[in-house]
């Protein structure tokens, strides 16, 4: 009887965590975040419980995991309304190499070795640090690496996301705070409504939350101010 309850809780939490991270949307393993990964420790560790305390009703367990695909949901949408929310609880992609150069102090913060560096290098078969023009450590701890670029390409520059204007980005560009506003106001833009506008070759696309895409087209775009 006790054998054919641990083989009962087994296929049935197989199919219940399933669900549960169908409806969390999940993404694969290595593209998780510190608190999907908190999530999935605590759902594994209840189930484990719950299979081998076999005398334990399934509810001690299907409720706390509930609780949790409740909360998971709840963080997600404050997440996709508060880019500050989200940062703080996703964290922030890190510089770890800028222009070609290592942001050491930045690799002590997140204590990321030079030999965690080198080896990330060699998997995406980068044989040099003086090859890589930037590198951001992501929030899920995988390395993202942009090689100079032979033909010079123009990379985009972020100017607005989530409604919030980039100043770090908007100092590499020709235009002020100022200059930018002026831009919305004389486009009919409402900033708090651009989900992304970037800077490149000398012009200003915009994507606004409705998923209307806009040119800022402007006789002194050229202008530096």
């Amino acid at each position: 009887m006790e054998l054919f309850s641990v083989v009962f809780r087994t296929i049935f939490f197989y199919f219940f965590v399933s669900l549960s991270y169908r409806i969390m949307g999940k993404r694969e393993v290595g593209q998780l975040g510190i608190i999907d990964l908190i999530v999935s420790i605590l759902i594994a560790e209840l189930v484990a419980i719950s299979i081998e305390n076999v005398n334990d009703s399934l509810t001690l367990t299907i409720v706390p995991i509930f609780i949790l695909v409740l909360i998971e949901l709840l963080l997600a949408y404050i997440s996709l309304k508060s880019r500050k929310i989200r940062s703080f609880i996703q964290g922030k992609p890190s510089v770890i190499i800028c222009e070609g150069k290592i942001n050491y102090h930045e690799m002590i913060k997140q204590r990321y070795t030079i030999d965690d560096l080198l080896a990330n290098l060699r998997q995406q078969e980068i044989k040099s640090i003086e090859d890589v023009e930037y590198a951001f450590l992501e929030t899920n701890g995988k390395l993202s690496i942009f090689k100079y670029d032979l033909n010079k390409k123009v990379y985009p520059l972020p100017i607005i996301l989530d409604g919030k204007i980039q100043e770090k980005s908007l100092k590499k560009t020709p235009f002020t705070l100022g200059k930018i506003h002026e831009l919305l106001i004389e486009n009919k833009l409402d900033i708090k409504n651009i989900f992304y506008a970037f800077y490149k070759n000398e012009k200003i696309f915009v994507i606004e939350k409705n998923n209307k895409n806009i040119f800022l087209n402007n006789k002194n775009l050229n202008k530096q101010h």
